[in-house]
């Protein structure tokens, strides 16, 4: 089996120094084509945003990707990839695939990733509802030997579901995972993990980041501290990889940057938790968890076509569309919180992202 490519010593710093890194979004036309202009405008948007990677083939990018019909997991990876390399940055910057499915896919996923340059995989957990944690273990092991990985806890509401601590414990254990992205939406799981780090051997070499979307702030500001051995272990969550930052992302690289500074302060203002739900407040209206969800994906097309970055709010799903009342809750929160967008910042920017 080929050797694992490693991070260089500047990725693995600025990982562990904490990154923003946007889920990827899908860029479609009218007739549910790929809109390979639009879809390059996306990354060259993140890229200027001062964005540390971007998350590609993930839930944002729409996991019908794969589908046989549709066929477009390699053209999005590989787009991205060669905007990324065309920029020709000076600082680090991660490209993370999305890999998804039973062993034999995830194996084939992560191949295609490395084939193409890519520098991490998020390892998905979905869909594999009647697997024991023993063999997620080991299809874990097998892509670790390929890319590092990038784990994933995935809330049960839009396809994961719970696991031990011990899980999380072996899974930290494993040579090859180099960052976890909490999302359950859920205080007792994040903590579970963070814990479960502490207590591997790897604690150091394991860089944690948030993708609970209605906690994003208080997330970055904390500490958790855990006796281990009679010994106090801190660890904190450094970065953050969500589809949240896929929209109004100069703002929230500036806002990840701000938190960096203040977040060893130990007299930090409680202005940051009214800081806290007015993200919160934001994502909600993106993320529709008034409707389970339903109508994220949507939500985040919605944005990016009134900034002019998207045509429309197409999904390769037809049935997937803005809940009721979101369109309404959108329109809320950029009235609510203006200083929350990026909006002068795109339209300054647009014209040259969108030539060919």
């Amino acid at each position: 089996m080929a050797q694992r490519k490693e991070l260089t010593p500047d990725q693995l710093k600025a990982l562990h120094e904490g990154l923003a890194i946007p889920a990827h979004p899908l860029a479609l036309d009218e007739n549910r084509k790929f809109d390979e202009r639009r879809q390059r405008a996306l990354t060259r948007y993140y890229i200027a945003s001062g964005a540390g990677g971007v998350a590609v083939g993930v839930h944002s990018t729409q996991f019908e990707i794969r589908d046989k019909d549709v066929n477009l997991l390699e053209p999005v990876l590989r787009l991205a990839a060669e905007e990324v390399d065309r920029a020709k940055l000076d600082r680090p910057f991660l490209k993370i695939a999305g890999i998804c499915g039973p062993t034999e896919q995830a194996i084939a996923e992560a191949e295609l990733a490395v084939s193409l340059g890519y520098d991490m995989g998020l390892l998905s957990m979905g869909g594999l509802q009647d697997w024991t944690e023993e063999q997620i273990l080991e299809r874990t092991r097998a892509i670790a030997e390929l890319i590092p990985v990038f784990g994933f806890y995935l809330q049960p509401s839009v396809g994961g579901r719970i696991f031990s601590f011990r899980f999380w414990e072996q899974f930290a254990n494993i040579p090859g995972v180099a960052a976890i992205k909490m999302a359950p939406f859920n205080r007792y799981q994040t903590i579970d993990v963070v814990r479960a780090v502490c207590y591997s051997d790897r604690r150091d070499e394991i860089a944690l980041y948030t993708g609970n979307d209605d906690n994003i702030v208080t997330d970055l500001l904390t500490s958790y501290r855990f006796q281990v051995d009679g010994q106090t272990v801190e660890k904190k969550i450094v970065g953050g990889l969500l589809g949240h930052w896929a929209v109004w992302t100069k703002n929230a690289v500036e806002l990840l940057e701000e938190i960096k500074q203040v977040r060893d302060n130990e007299q930090l203002s409680a202005d940051w938790l009214t800081r806290n739900i007015e993200v919160t407040e934001a994502n909600a209206a993106f993320f529709d968890p008034a409707h389970h969800f339903a109508g994220c994906i949507p939500g985040i097309h919605e944005v990016l076509r009134r900034q002019g970055l998207l045509e429309g709010r197409w999904c390769l799903n037809p049935e997937e569309e803005l809940s009721p009342g979101q369109m309404e809750e959108i329109d809320r929160v950029y009235r609510d919180y203006p200083h929350l967008n990026d909006d002068e910042f795109v339209k300054r920017h647009l014209n040259e992202w969108l030539a060919q």
